[in-house]
């Protein structure tokens, strides 16, 4: 009896530590996520998918994950300090969307790990050593395969549109450093396929207006928008504003959310979901700069016909069965 009583306290003490391993192992399950967008972080098809492909993961918010959100509005010269503001927050990584925010959290930390979602080209933006092997502490999904001509396909597609159109105009957002890298093969491009292509910068919304009006009075037949959060969100109206000037617009965004008549470009929710799973994995423990980038596998063409009829044009038939949606 006087040994089982001597060994209680040192039960007590054991069973005291795991409780205390136990509680502190629940409480670091809690992930704390950062979460830098360049408009706003809103619900949406692309971060619904995010969302969904967590929870399938086990991540649910409020529960094992917290996401710290801050969104910078379409102003990008807030980025830099949002980025800071998350650092500063000590979370176990940060996923930062499109190529500004991406460079702003990058520049900002060295050590916490970077989810980065939708970025065309980020070995030529020099945020990664390479595809294979990013280095650093960034790692994530591209939106663009290397060297896969995607201007020459987007143009090809015009051209099936409109075969006796002669001249083009391309809305690039300067301030965005892809369409810098990329504004070579969009006029190599336009050259191939005989388009004489008119760029012109819109650098915010307020500047699409003049914009539309400057490419129909240059003689554009139709309007290519390149992929960027100012040009493809619909308070630009990019669409709204072309079509009614009569300048078809094609897109590399959702046609659907863009209200777009004809767009071209990767699975974003898909891109979105794989996204997730570096969220998962960083989180489990393994470093990004073991994760190679991953590139989109599917590009969707989608074809908007209530656009394609408001505008008098015929969708050619091959094009019409090649598109992965179809909106009537």
């Amino acid at each position: 009896m006087r040994r089982f009583l001597a060994t209680v306290p040192v039960l007590l003490v054991v069973l005291l530590a795991f409780a205390s391993a136990a509680t502190a192992q629940a409480v670091r399950k809690v992930a704390h996520v950062g979460m830098l967008c360049p408009n706003l972080c809103a619900p949406g098809p692309v971060s619904n998918a995010l969302s969904d492909e967590l929870r399938k993961l086990g991540w649910l918010e409020g529960t094992t994950i917290v996401i710290e959100r801050k969104e910078a509005g379409g102003r990008f010269d807030r980025l830099p300090t949002l980025a800071a503001d998350l650092v500063r927050s000590k979370p176990d990584l940060i996923v930062a969307f499109a190529p500004q925010p991406v460079r702003a959290v990058k520049e900002a930390t060295s050590e916490i790990p970077i989810v980065m979602i939708f970025v065309a080209d980020p070995v030529g933006l020099g945020l990664a050593s390479s595809l294979a092997h990013p280095g650093g502490n960034l790692t994530g999904v591209a939106t663009l395969v290397a060297g896969g001509d995607f201007a020459g396909k987007a143009f090809g597609i015009i051209r099936e549109l409109l075969p006796q159109a002669k001249r083009l105009a391309a809305f690039i957002n300067p301030s965005n450093e892809v369409h810098r890298l990329g504004l070579r093969d969009l006029l190599s491009a336009a050259a191939t396929l005989g388009f004489q292509l008119d760029v012109i910068e819109v650098r915010k919304a307020e500047e699409v207006p003049g914009a539309i009006a400057t490419a129909k009075a240059g003689g554009a037949e139709a309007l290519y928008v390149a992929g960027d959060t100012i040009l493809n969100s619909p308070t630009s109206r990019v669409s709204e504003l072309a079509v009614q000037a009569g300048l078809p617009p094609i897109f590399l965004a959702g046609a659907r959310e863009s209200g777009g008549f004809i767009s071209y470009g990767p699975d974003y929710a898909a891109l979105a979901r794989r996204g997730a799973h570096y969220i998962d994995r960083i989180l489990k423990g393994t470093k990004p700069a073991d994760l190679p980038i991953e590139q989109p596998t599917k590009f969707l063409l989608a074809i908007n016909l209530k656009t394609a009829k408001s505008l008098g044009i015929e969708v050619p038939p091959l094009l019409l069965a090649r598109a992965d949606e179809v909106i009537e």
